[in-house]
């Protein structure tokens, strides 16, 4: 492997595991990024070789930051990508040697009396792959990759696309925390749309405050709450709509904390429960212990070391996610449509490399 591309695996790595690159979004365009870069360099002449140089990089990544399941995410979907234009590869060779596909050599063309092929009908074309045609599968492969960033780029932009479908005029839409996707689905909704919108302030980060002055700029109707008035509030509510830091495989959610909360009230009051999320979020992961999600933040914000001698006597967690079953959701919004919690499955089996090749 190049030097170049081995310090650019190195910067990632250490930006990862110091959580300089934090988010979803962010996190997985950087590593989208850097395995075009992989593919785009590699000096290998099989797939399997590149597959393998592709996990190995994955691996490195995930072993720096493994609540990021972004970045698995992206390494499977590359994986993905590398497979299906072997098999493209494949069926194109196959054509090109298969006797059938040629015609017949006493068959004139029309117009001329002339054999359309003089190849015998039962003579073969070696399979054996040349430098050239290994080249224009990598070329292939770094394409598809580049595809995929766009369609990261443009992820928040397709989510948006389809507000005004789900938000009706004098609905009440409750929320929670900042995201940066839910704020973009609800400015282009209120462009045409005339609704409230309850933001819970996410203590003891406050990103509510942050969504809510977004919301305002927009000209939206905002009122911010505590996240013990989420209960009381609720019977008003007619639609929550939530970010998502990770979608797992059976249609649960990883979403900041407090989201338990706001899905048990919403429960209670049979309000529906909508999550828009980029398709790079959706994890072939299965959530068997859903305590691996419990990242924990610096205990700081909830009680300063300033406060006294009471920090010596007590211990303080300050989780940063929650996660929530498919039982919880009603509707995933993604940049390829609409879907419910049960068909997270069929986008992960279209989309990732669920089984080792």
């Amino acid at each position: 492997m190049l030097k170049e591309i081995v310090a650019q695996i190195e910067a990632l790595t250490a930006k990862l595991r110091r959580r300089q690159i934090q988010g979803s979004d962010e996190v997985a365009i950087a590593t989208a990024r850097l395995l075009r870069n992989v593919v785009a360099a590699s000096r290998c002449k099989d797939v399997p070789a590149l597959s393998k140089m592709v996990r190995d990089v994955g691996s490195k990544l995930q072993a720096a930051q493994p609540i990021e399941l972004a970045v698995g995410n992206m390494v499977q979907r590359v994986l993905h990508l590398i497979a299906e234009e072997a098999n493209a590869a494949a069926d194109e060779s196959d054509s090109n040697s298969d006797p059938d596909s040629a015609a017949d050599s006493d068959t004139p063309t029309a117009g001329t009396g002339t054999p359309r092929s003089t190849r015998s009908k039962f003579s073969t074309t070696s399979t054996t792959t040349t430098p050239a045609m290994r080249r224009s599968f990598v070329a292939n492969v770094k394409q598809s990759v580049e595809e995929m960033i766009d369609e990261l780029e443009n992820t928040t932009a397709n989510i948006s696309n389809q507000a005004w479908e789900h938000i009706h005029s004098k609905e009440i839409i409750l929320t929670l925390g900042y995201s940066s996707t839910v704020a973009h689905f609800l400015e282009v909704a209120a462009q045409v749309r005339d609704f409230q919108v309850i933001v819970a302030e996410t203590s003891p980060t406050h990103d509510g405050h942050t969504m809510a002055a977004a919301l305002a700029r927009a000209g939206i109707d905002t009122t911010v709450i505590t996240d013990s008035a989420i209960f009381a509030v609720m019977s008003r509510v007619n639609k929550v709509i939530l970010g998502a830091h990770a979608v797992t495989a059976n249609g649960g959610c990883v979403a900041v904390c407090g989201t338990k909360v706001v899905a048990l009230a919403a429960k209670q009051y049979s309000t529906p429960v909508v999550v828009c999320t980029g398709l790079h979020k959706v994890s072939p992961s299965y959530p068997y212990d859903t305590e691996a999600f419990g990242l924990l933040g610096q205990p700081g914000p909830v009680y300063a070391f300033e406060a006294g001698d009471i920090i010596d006597s007590v211990e303080i967690v300050n989780p940063l996610f929650d996660y929530i079953g498919p039982e919880d959701v009603s509707l995933f919004i993604t940049n390829v449509g609409t879907h419910p919690p049960s068909f997270i499955q069929r986008l992960v089996h279209d989309n990732y490399l669920t089984e080792q090749p």
